[in-house]
Formats: structure tokens, sequence, C-alpha cells
């Protein structure tokens, strides 16, 4: 790209992007945090249900991990509107107020569904959701 053409951001604009970075790094680490606690749960309620006789313990693991389901869904969504708005600032003659953090116009433009079913999640939620029913299930037949 010639020299000319380049848009050249001013050390407000870096400062302004670096902060909208930081809040998409702490919300992508929360969603790591929440995987983990998922996973901590999904296997503390399978294992303790491979050790019952109870098909309801199996099945009372479902419900943390839609609950984690949701709550992660919610960081995603969080995440995907300020990198909207990283974008926004970043781009020439930007009409984002300076140091402006509020992610809510963004709010219509990322979908609540889209992102609860986004692949990320349902790959790693509908996974471990399918294998605690069925799991359920089979505690349930075999006693």
């Amino acid at each position: 790209m010639p020299a000319e053409t380049r848009h050249v951001l001013s050390d407000q604009s870096i400062k302004h992007l670096e902060f909208i970075q930081a809040v998409v790094t702490r919300l992508g680490n929360g969603s790591f945090l929440i995987k983990g606690w998922t996973l901590t749960l999904a296997g503390a309620f399978l294992g303790f249900s491979a050790n019952s006789k109870s098909w309801k313990l199996a099945a009372a693991g479902v419900v943390p991990l839609i609950g984690f389901w949701i709550l992660d869904a919610y960081f995603l969504r969080q995440e995907r509107m300020y990198r909207m708005l990283y974008d926004d600032v970043r781009k020439p003659n930007s009409s984002i107020d300076p140091f402006s953090m509020d992610a809510r116009p963004y709010k219509a433009r990322v979908n609540w569904y889209k992102v609860l079913f986004s692949n990320t999640l349902v790959n790693f939620y509908a996974v471990l959701s399918v294998l605690s029913l069925a799991f359920s299930v089979w505690k349930f037949i075999r006693y």
C-alpha cells in the first residue's frame, strides 16, 4: 500500500484500541476459565454418578452445563461486540467518541441465537451435554 494512502492512527486512537483489546483479552480469559470449570464439574458429576446407582445425579450434571453454556455465550457475545467497536475505532475518520468503551450500539448486530449455537460453543457444550444425558439414560436403563 502506498505511504500516502495509509491511515496513520493518532496516539490517542492507539491507546483507545489498546483499552478495547484489554477488554477483549479479559473476556477471552473469562471464557477459558468457564470452560475449565465446566469440564471440572461435568467430570465430577459423571464421576460421582458412576459410583452410585442414581441416574438422577448424572442428569443433574446437565444443569450446570447449560448454565455455563449460556454464561460462555454471554462472554462470546460481549467479545464480538467489542471487536466491532475495535474495528470501528481503527477506521479513518471514526465517529466513535475518544476512549468510548460503549459496545451497546452493536447489540443488534450480534445475535444471541447465533452466538449460543456458534461452532465453538456447540462443539464444546453440546457434546458434553449429550454425553451426560447418554450416561444418564444408560444408568437409568441399567438400574
